[in-house]
């Protein structure tokens, strides 16, 4: 799995995060309100993710490792987080 919650409440997205856990990702982030989304060590998102990620405007921690991410995301995702 890609995502997933870590002992210290953040939510953490690794490598390549499908569109199937797309849904766990909304899951986490209505279940842990305030939720910082650590997504550094990403390299790869679907879009059924970023969506995710746009609709909830988590705080988020970056940039990715997916120079695709980091460039065209990363700024706009970490502005509407804060």
């Amino acid at each position: 799995m890609s995502i997933s919650l870590t002992a210290s409440g953040k939510i953490l997205l690794e490598g390549e995060c499908p569109h199937e856990e797309a849904e766990q990702l909304l899951q986490l982030l209505l279940s842990t309100p305030g939720a910082v989304v650590d997504w550094r060590p990403c390299t790869s998102a679907h879009s059924a993710v970023i969506q995710v990620l746009l609709a909830a405007t988590p705080p988020m921690l970056g940039p990715p490792a997916g120079a695709a991410l980091a460039r065209w995301l990363h700024s706009y995702m970490t502005a509407r987080g804060k």
